[in-house]
């Protein structure tokens, strides 16, 4: 009996220990591609606090941070992978999350939103909204981050 509560931890404290292995290396690209992305955006406008950074993959690959200046002013930055060019912007002006939100319930009528994120594509910063429709469809809605209109969608997937 107590050969088996033995071989029972030391199995639980491996599937842990493996667990905590994947983790971190599943984590390890996205950090190293938030280095880079800070390191260079700091070239170009100096960034005092990150507050959020996610790779954005449509057109292309596309990493946001979105941030504060040295001014306390909320940023968004912008770099395409292909080009490493920076584009920089003060959220106050585009529209926000919310009005992004408002714009797809002003069309549609969405079952549930799953995410609601930040993305460029042909070099227009956009809002990507994706959400499940009330047949349990995937769709994905664009607006336009600094005018509000809507850009595109994607339905019924």
């Amino acid at each position: 009996m107590k050969k088996w509560i033995v071989f029972l931890v030391l199995f639980v404290i491996v599937i842990i220990g493996i667990s905590i292995k994947v983790y971190y290396s599943s984590v390890e690209p996205v950090k190293a591609a938030e280095k880079k992305a800070v390191a260079l955006a700091n070239k170009k406008i100096q960034i005092s606090e990150v507050q959020d950074f996610h790779i954005y993959n449509g057109l292309e690959t596309v990493n946001v941070i979105e941030g504060k200046n040295n001014k306390g002013e909320k940023i968004i930055v912008w770099i395409p992978d292909k080009s490493k060019k920076v584009y920089v912007q003060k959220a106050k002006n585009g529209i926000s999350k919310d009005e992004a939100v408002q714009k797809l319930l002003q069309e549609k009528n969405p079952k549930k939103i799953i995410s609601v994120r930040l993305g460029m594509e042909k070099n227009i910063p956009l809002w990507e909204i994706y959400y499940r429709s009330e047949n349990n469809l995937i769709n994905y809605y664009y607006v336009h981050f600094e005018t509000g209109e809507w850009l595109k969608k994607i339905e019924n997937l």
